[in-house]
């Protein structure tokens, strides 16, 4: 979808990593956890059930693609995937690998601690940029 708006707040606290079929996949900027976020290519789309039952099932598919490649490669203790949108409305699946040992866990992620940067953002980028190439159609940026 050519004429297609990331939300101003995504764009401001992600890094755009690349596509899939029908999200954009980002990088949160935040080195406290591994945390992707899948965005539907489609305008005002506030909610799953919104989608067509094509474009629902193919969102599940992705889903599933980068939860399956998070869990593979970190080998996290748990994958939280969530769609929240209390904040920013334009629909978004994070995609948080989650450790016994991290800043929040067990507790939810969000207002636990302030964003925390990442040292080298471009070269983290670069590296899951590379592990998204597994993923079957996944075109980087």
């Amino acid at each position: 979808m050519s004429d297609f708006r990331l939300h101003p707040q995504l764009a401001a606290d992600t890094v755009i990593l690349g596509d899939l079929p029908l999200s954009l996949v980002l990088l949160a900027k935040d080195s406290h956890y591994p945390w992707l976020i899948l965005v539907p290519k489609r305008n005002d789309i506030r909610e799953i059930h919104w989608l067509s039952e094509e474009e629902q099932q193919q969102l599940m598919r992705e889903s599933c693609a980068v939860a399956r490649l998070m869990e593979a490669e970190l080998a996290a203790d748990k994958i939280n995937v969530a769609a929240l949108g209390n904040m920013v409305p334009q629909l978004h699946l994070h995609h948080v690998a989650r450790f016994t040992g991290d800043a929040a866990w067990p507790g939810p992620i969000w207002g636990k601690h302030p964003a925390q940067a990442y040292e080298d953002l471009e070269s983290i980028a670069r590296v899951w940029r590379q592990r998204l190439a597994a993923i079957k159609d996944f075109s980087a940026r």
